[in-house]
């Protein structure tokens, strides 16, 4: 997975400082820990159906996203160009790329020998692990203290867990 380490674009820090945007693999990672939990409380899906709906939900919120971008920066009467629509979606691109380690987790849980309850919950702690991880560095890209670098985790990590949460409530 890829976090864009230059500057966001319109995005500059106090004092023109550049930022830099993990906020695609942070989203990503959100986004498959959900489809995995309700995926996994509606019933037991085979392994490649899980698989499927994590790249699938990645590509569709991805080009949700491209488009919405796309659309709020537009000027009146101004079409996009090839390179606009080029840089939106690279820049988006980290929503797919974070569905990765999700499904890869799901493909070989069967090599694991789990059945799909636990596949689930795997699938899940590698999203939630992964939302972390892309939240503390893009946090530590960006010259934070390590207060700030704890605080990153903890959100990210109750974000995360607030989820897991309703997928234990709710099965």
């Amino acid at each position: 997975m890829s976090i864009p380490s230059g500057p966001s674009t319109g995005r500059i820090g106090p004092k023109g400082a550049s930022r830099t945007d993990s906020a695609g693999a942070v989203y990503g990672s959100l986004l498959a820990t959900s489809v995995v939990a309700t995926a996994s409380t509606v019933g037991a899906h085979p392994r490649l159906q899980l698989v499927i709906l994590l790249i699938v939900t990645g590509l569709v919120f991805w080009a949700t996203h491209v488009y919405a971008e796309l659309a709020g920066e537009r000027l009146v009467g101004e079409p996009w160009s090839m390179r606009e629509i080029r840089r939106v979606a690279v820049h988006e691109w980290p929503i797919v790329e974070a569905a990765a380690l999700p499904a890869a987790a799901v493909a070989v849980s069967g090599l694991l020998d789990l059945d799909y309850v636990a596949t689930a919950w795997l699938a899940m702690g590698v999203a939630v692990a992964q939302q972390v991880v892309w939240a503390c560095l893009g946090a530590a890209r960006a010259g934070a203290t390590r207060g700030q670098l704890a605080t990153e985790g903890v959100v990210n990590l109750v974000l995360g867990l607030i989820l897991v949460a309703t997928k234990a409530t709710l099965k």
